[in-house]
């Protein structure tokens, strides 16, 4: 099978995305509007960048309207924003978070998420997620204009939030006690205690 980009609509391609690009992280944004309103939604165009400055980026698309989501908006104003990490508990919770509120209505209150407060950044954390970076806006990438519009949003790493309960005998993150879910295609996610092990050549 060959698909060419061009011949299909932004649902097509859209549906062969997420149905090709797995597993993805889910990064749980929580972010506070300029009026000081929280928001949290979870996005799973989600990746690390690099480590040198500490960045990581997610991309959020435009609503059918063209308008853009809370999320981006907030950042917009403020220019600070936390990634948690979704436990495999908290899967119903971050699947709540995703229906789309009127602007100025808080999941967190909505939807009963406990939270607590950042060290360096004005958002609120997760208070159940096994890792949350405070991150301070780097820079804001549009691709592209209007509905299902794509923008990429890069933020600097400006604080990590371990648990110590997911930390092994090493003390390092072990997969097993984080038990961190992504998305695959469709509402199917996996969970991180399903992984097998690779020794990279020298």
């Amino acid at each position: 099978m060959d698909i060419d980009p061009e011949t299909l609509n932004t649902k097509c391609i859209y549906e062969w995305m997420i149905g090709t690009l797995l597993p993805r992280p889910i990064a749980w944004i929580s972010t506070v509007s300029g009026e000081g309103v929280s928001n949290l939604a979870p996005y799973s165009f989600f990746q690390g960048v690099c480590a040198r400055p500490p960045t990581l980026m997610f991309c959020p698309v435009n609503h059918r309207d063209g308008s853009p989501k809370d999320t981006l908006r907030n950042i917009r104003e403020t220019g600070e924003f936390v990634v948690n990490l979704v436990r495999f508990e908290d899967a119903l919770q971050m699947n709540q978070t995703s229906k789309t509120l009127p602007f100025g209505e808080s999941e967190l209150d909505q939807f009963k998420v406990d939270s607590l407060p950042s060290i360096r950044v004005r958002p609120v954390r997760v208070a159940t997620a096994p890792v949350a970076f405070e991150c301070r806006l780097d820079r804001i990438v549009v691709i592209s204009e209007g509905p299902a519009g794509g923008n990429a949003v890069f933020g600097r790493i400006l604080r990590i939030h371990v648990e110590d309960s997911i930390l092994g005998t090493d003390g390092r993150p072990d997969p097993d006690r984080m038990d961190l879910i992504g998305r695959v295609g469709g509402s199917d996610y996996v969970r991180t205690r399903d992984r097998f092990t690779l020794d990279r050549p020298s």
